[in-house]
């Protein structure tokens, strides 16, 4: 049964929003942000099923990365050049975007690059990629601003310490945030612009009714004039025939570590699997490739399978001569489609939906909620 709210309750804080956002993540906020910064006077509020983001806007490894150069060539042979480049745009626009929002210092942004590691059994994969590099260097150089984007770093392999690495590929554009903070920066700029932000309460369902949208929830029934969903593939459970397909992300975090090496942003298997240095420990995420059905779900939580890659990745390639205790393990759940782009649309009258990052929110979601913030004032 509902809770039965007061008279107070129901007019202040349940009724008349000009637009509520769904999903308390990098692009709900950026769009509430956003619509704020154009117009102050909007009454806005965000509504998050979890008691933090229900997604992985908390949960990812924190990379500022446009992809790595594998990554690239293999989109590069399903997918047209301008598309790409699109693409890429969008995520370095959107790197660009929650820098200057947030300030790096709020953020923690470090740029120590990134690299691709390519073992003694890819050597065909690496040689490829490194005949590749001139061509993706010139072609996204206009983007990025600098023709030296991807390079061949084979003489830091031993800085690293690393075990049966062969090849290592720099991106020197690339960075790395914490997520944490940059979530707890976020959140505080939209409050402080007024923006109500309503956690543990989930949207059941929409109905098309006039002057306002109602919407149904789990804590109580709120109205809106617009309603923007951000909730990445929870949206299926309200709209299931958009085409997005759920993929569970799974990390491990180790123990402190004493000397270790590891510095940047680590990316392997044409991105499948990622690692970086996290407060002297390892970070390792990934291994959705072993079983792409089961990690299609919205359901939390880890598998012996994937663990147990990571684990294998971290003892014999990223710290072969050490056995640092798992400390935790987490996992997070991001959006995917056959298509790379993003969905940004209005999908019934007065509903709109910003979603399928790709795996990408930290490097686009600034700009998507920007994007779906300015279709909302478009349509007014």
């Amino acid at each position: 049964m509902n809770q039965v709210f007061s008279y107070w309750e129901q007019t202040s804080f349940l009724a008349g929003y000009d637009v509520v956002i769904v999903g308390s993540g990098i692009v709900g906020l950026s769009a509430a942000f956003h619509l704020k910064l154009i117009g102050p006077q909007l009454n806005i509020c965000v509504l998050e099923a979890g008691f933090l983001p229900s997604g992985a806007s908390t949960k990812n490894a924190g990379f500022a990365c446009f992809g790595s150069i594998s990554e690239l060539i293999e989109d590069l042979e399903t997918t047209s050049e301008d598309e790409i480049l699109q693409l890429i745009e969008m995520k370095w626009k959107g790197l660009e975007l929650l820098r200057k929002t947030l300030g790096d210092n709020s953020i923690d942004y470090q740029g120590l690059g990134g690299f691709e590691i390519f073992t003694k059994t890819e050597n065909l994969t690496a040689k490829a990629c490194i005949e590749k590099i001139g061509y993706v260097n010139k072609l996204i150089s206009p983007i990025i601003g600098r023709p030296d984007i991807y390079a061949v770093a084979n003489e830091k392999i031993a800085d690293f310490a690393f075990k049966g690495v062969q090849t290592l590929i720099e991106n020197r554009c690339e960075g790395q945030i914490d997520t944490g903070k940059m979530m707890k920066a976020l959140i505080y700029k939209v409050q402080q612009l007024g923006v109500m932000i309503f956690n543990n309460c989930r949207l059941n369902t929409v109905k098309q009714t006039s002057p306002y949208l109602t919407l149904l929830t789990s804590q109580g029934n709120f109205s809106a004039k617009k309603l923007i969903l951000a909730n990445n593939a929870f949206i299926t459970q309200l709209f299931p025939d958009l085409n997005i397909l759920p993929g569970r992300g799974q990390v491990l975090l180790t123990e402190p570590i004493k000397n270790l090496k590891v510095t940047g942003a680590f990316h392997y298997d044409k991105g499948y699997y990622y690692f970086r240095n996290i407060d002297n420990r390892i970070l390792l995420g990934g291994g959705r490739n072993i079983n792409f059905k089961a990690e299609e779900t919205l359901e939390l939580g880890i598998t012996d399978s994937v663990q147990n890659a990571l684990e294998k990745l971290l003892y014999e390639l990223i710290l072969p001569n050490q056995v640092p205790k798992i400390d935790q393990r987490w996992s997070g759940i991001m959006g995917f489609g056959k298509e790379l782009q993003p969905i940004v649309k209005q999908i019934e009258p007065n509903i709109f939906c910003a979603v399928r990052c790709n795996g990408m929110g930290v490097a686009m979601g600034s700009l998507v909620g920007q994007q779906v913030a300015n279709l909302v004032l478009a349509s007014s």
